[in-house]
């Protein structure tokens, strides 16, 4: 009742859009692919800017489109964020602001507590002209919030952005998968902003959803139709345990032990997430003593398979339940004698502490 419902087959003269997706209410999905699979052309049929024929969309138990039933965008309670922020250069950002207010009804944010959630108060008087980047798509974010959407549609936000902008407008994208309570799906093709931001993956290629998922699940299996490259890896839910101010590191912990990371001023007790590359990460059959890698756990193969390039492997393993995936070479892997069901020691070089 309460899940998203999204059936649609829509052709092209040179691609066709055939997707059958139950997506949860809440938190960030990803509609992850690379360029030209199919993801802004998905958001587009959900959002009614494109008709795909007998398609069927449903959101929350609300029908939107069934058969003859094609609810029109303007009557769709959704919110959507393009690549450009779209705002009225002739406005300044307040009343851009009230623009996006038009529509009555029980409002999930009001005014004050969407400039407050995007830190936005102080750009009310500017006009769009004078804003950064970031600082207009923040806008952009904020209005979408306030036509009382019942889903937040977000196409690419930070694909115009520059490094040091995409880094600004992060935390405030963290906030909203933190506070929202409606769902937000969040296409992109970056392999960090989704292990950042998304809780649920749908991977978009040439028209299809080749792989769905919780994003903990789905990154690491190693049949994923799309290759991640040096991408790949998994992200891992964890707890800050402890502090070491000796070494400015701090404890992340998790179903399978502790990982130790730079300490970023966390406190403890915080829900975190960390994300393990598959090159980052060494497999030994034995105990390693007198080396310099911190983080040593206990595990056992699971699935080893072929990677892109016919020198090397992808190894999954478990530890303490939590899949890891690391890359080895299959010399390596042949030295080894590595099978499934085998105990193994995991070394990992990096991790990374991503919120």
């Amino acid at each position: 009742m309460n899940s998203i419902e999204a059936r649609f087959h829509l052709d092209r003269k040179d691609f066709t859009l055939q997707v059958d997706l139950s997506l949860p209410s809440r938190g960030v999905t990803a509609l992850f692919g690379p360029s030209g699979s199919g993801k802004t052309t998905l958001l587009r049929c959900m959002a009614g800017l494109e008709h795909a024929p007998d398609g069927y969309l449903s959101v929350a138990g609300e029908i939107w489109q069934d058969g003859d039933h094609f609810l029109p965008t303007h009557k769709r309670r959704l919110g959507y964020v393009f690549q450009e922020a779209s705002l009225f250069p002739h406005l300044d950002i307040q009343r851009n602001l009230e623009y996006g207010m038009r529509r009555t009804g029980i409002r999930r944010i009001e005014l004050d507590g969407a400039i407050e959630l995007l830190g936005i108060a102080h750009l009310l008087k500017r006009r769009p002209e004078n804003l950064s980047g970031g600082e207009r798509q923040r806008v952009a974010i904020a209005r979408a919030l306030l036509v009382n959407p019942g889903i937040l549609l977000m196409d690419e936000p930070l694909a115009a952005l520059d490094l040091a902008r995409k880094q600004e407008i992060l935390p405030y994208l963290e906030k909203l998968h933190e506070e929202l309570e409606i769902p937000i799906l969040y296409v992109s093709h970056s392999p960090d902003e989704v292990a950042r931001l998304a809780d649920h993956i749908v991977v978009l290629d040439k028209g299809r959803a080749v792989a769905q998922g919780p994003l903990s699940e789905t990154l690491a299996r190693l049949d994923l139709p799309i290759r991640l490259g040096e991408d790949a890896g998994v992200v891992i839910e964890a707890v800050i345990g402890a502090r070491d101010e000796a070494w400015h590191l701090i404890r992340a912990d998790f179903s399978g032990g502790e990982l130790w990371v730079r300490d970023n001023g966390m406190p403890v007790g915080r829900s975190v997430r960390v994300r393990i590359l598959a090159r980052d990460v060494s497999l030994a059959l034995t105990h390693q003593e007198h080396t310099s890698i911190l983080n040593l756990l206990q595990g056992k193969v699971m699935e080893i398979a072929d990677d892109a390039h016919p020198a090397q492997s992808l190894v999954r393993v478990e530890v303490g339940g939590t899949p890891i995936v690391s890359r080895l070479t299959k010399r390596s892997a042949a030295s080894l004698g590595l099978a499934p069901g085998q105990p193994v020691r995991v070394q990992i070089k990096t991790v990374a502490l991503i919120g």
